[in-house]
């Protein structure tokens, strides 16, 4: 059981492999704090791809000497990305994070056929959270790249997920379809859904659905409703029906039940992060550390 952030911190901390994170394009303050400040922590090596000139402007606003670093100059923002994907895709880069640039414009190249680093079918975003109000981290799928997911996307969007949670240790993470009843419901497609989803099995993982979130989340919850599953109460992956439900769920964890976050793309050959540029710096940081943990998956170096 992972209980918080800080022990995932700890876990790279303590581990002698620094991953690498290629920030693309990198002339973004805010995101190069947070890479920064994940880098003199001792939990990556960052490689700045960009404009050098606006990214020495930043660094020397921030203080930090740029000699310590990897700069990679890259005027164009679309060239820069492509730079990262082929970094990915010769192995010398773990994790790609999004800099000063459209998020539509960073998808197109790393899903392209020719030189992009797509690796499944479908690319999902994994929202991991630490709650006060619940004993361990846990995750929601979709939140904001899926927008209406159909069955196999929501598959393959659970295998994503899945990976990632073998990636941190948890053999078989409890993955709960979520909706707003527990029975199957005709009217309700999601329901139906989910329960066909149960029915096939997917492995590496303890599937339940359809389940209310309440069940999933809270035992006392679920022994009041005589509610019997390995799930109820203990979720370690929540599947939302759509890209609506899954933003508001991570917005109320964190904007109103005082949440962290930290979030990252899955399906390509290294994990993608795009981070709001609303986050807060702590969001950030904590996708960096959930960027670099998912992707010693595949190999690192």
């Amino acid at each position: 059981m992972i209980r918080n952030f800080a022990q995932l911190e700890k876990i790279l901390q303590e581990d002698p492999v620094k991953r690498r994170v290629a920030v693309a394009p990198a002339q973004d303050l805010h995101t190069l704090q947070a890479v920064l400040q994940a880098a003199s922590d001792g939990i990556i090596e960052p490689v700045l791809i960009g404009d050098a000139a606006k990214i020495l402007e930043i660094l020397a606003e921030l203080s930090i000497r740029s000699e310590d670093l990897q700069i990679q100059d890259v005027t164009d923002p679309v060239d820069a990305v492509q730079a990262a994907a082929d970094l990915a895709r010769d192995g010398k880069v773990d994790c790609i994070m999004k800099g000063k640039i459209e998020t539509g414009r960073l998808m197109k190249v790393l899903v392209n056929k020719e030189r992009g680093i797509r690796q499944s079918d479908t690319m999902s975003i994994l929202a991991f959270m630490e709650s006060p109000h619940y004993h361990k981290v846990f995750a929601i799928t979709d939140v904001g790249l899926l927008t209406y997911p159909d069955k196999q996307q929501k598959i393959d969007a659970i295998r994503n997920a899945v990976a990632a949670f073998h990636s941190l240790g948890i053999k078989r993470p409890k993955v709960a379809i979520l909706a707003a009843v527990e029975k199957v419901n005709p009217k309700m497609p999601e329901t139906v859904e989910a329960n066909e989803i149960k029915e096939m099995g997917i492995d590496g993982c303890i599937l339940e659905g359809p389940i209310s979130l309440d069940l999933a989340m809270d035992e006392e919850a679920a022994k009041i409703k005589s509610y019997k599953s390995p799930v109820a109460g203990d979720a370690d992956l929540l599947v939302v029906p759509d890209i609506v439900s899954g933003n508001i769920a991570a917005k109320a964890l964190t904007v109103l039940g005082g949440g962290r976050t930290g979030g990252v793309v899955l399906g390509a050959m290294v994990p993608v992060l795009i981070v709001s540029r609303a986050a807060t710096a702590d969001d950030k940081y904590m996708s960096i550390v959930m960027g670099v943990l998912t992707g010693r998956r595949n190999g690192g170096r």
